[in-house]
């Protein structure tokens, strides 16, 4: 297929044009809209390692234990000992082994990332279908499963970054000067031998 001289003028043009407006986002014929505060509200949906975004709600291991077998089990083992989706649970004190298994509970950092996941990825046939007290339950049932919360333990915005996970001195933190800290500390990366 040729382009033409005019098809190909006709396209700088309207490029030219879009380019050259400073008022906003390039729009060719009514082609998309502005974001709005609600419609950005959907997406910011992250949970930061200190807690800043967790919404309200709250969940117990029980009722994480239910959810757990209704909804992730198929993919993670009826304890989080991995089927067709990774391992969740174990793996506590082999990060240094020469077969490590990096679970939740030996791995990572903060429990924190682990509502955010599940709120933003799980279950995987349905992504953010979970409500946040089903996310709370989740988390706090996986991290029983782990052996770090116990069997009446529950979760909310204020106990959840409370939790303290094995691995959390095991990074070490990202000194060099073009990587910004967050919160006046230096950025998580890598790991080290468990402490």
């Amino acid at each position: 297929m040729r382009f033409s001289g005019l098809g190909l003028l006709a396209c700088l043009t309207v490029t030219g044009a879009a380019l050259a407006d400073p008022s906003g986002p390039v729009s060719l014929s009514g082609i998309g809209r502005p974001a709005t505060p609600q419609t950005l509200a959907l997406w910011d949906i992250d949970v930061r390692a200190d807690g800043q975004g967790l919404p309200a709600g709250h969940g117990s291991v029980r009722q994480g234990e239910a959810l757990f077998g209704a909804r992730c089990a198929a993919c993670h083992g009826a304890q989080g000992e991995g089927a067709s989706a990774d391992r969740l649970a174990g793996g506590q004190g082999s990060l240094a082994t020469s077969k490590p298994v990096r679970t939740v509970g030996s791995f990572w950092p903060h429990a924190t990332t682990l509502f955010d996941y599940i709120r933003r990825a799980m279950p995987y046939d349905a992504p953010q279908s979970l409500s946040a007290d089903e996310t709370y339950a989740l988390s706090a049932y996986v991290l029983h499963l782990n052996g770090i919360l116990p069997e009446g333990a529950e979760l909310d915005a204020a106990s959840l970054p409370k939790v303290r996970m094995p691995n959390r001195d095991g990074f070490t933190t990202d000194s060099r000067p073009d990587v910004p800290a967050r919160s006046g500390q230096a950025p998580l990366t890598g790991i080290t031998a468990p402490r």
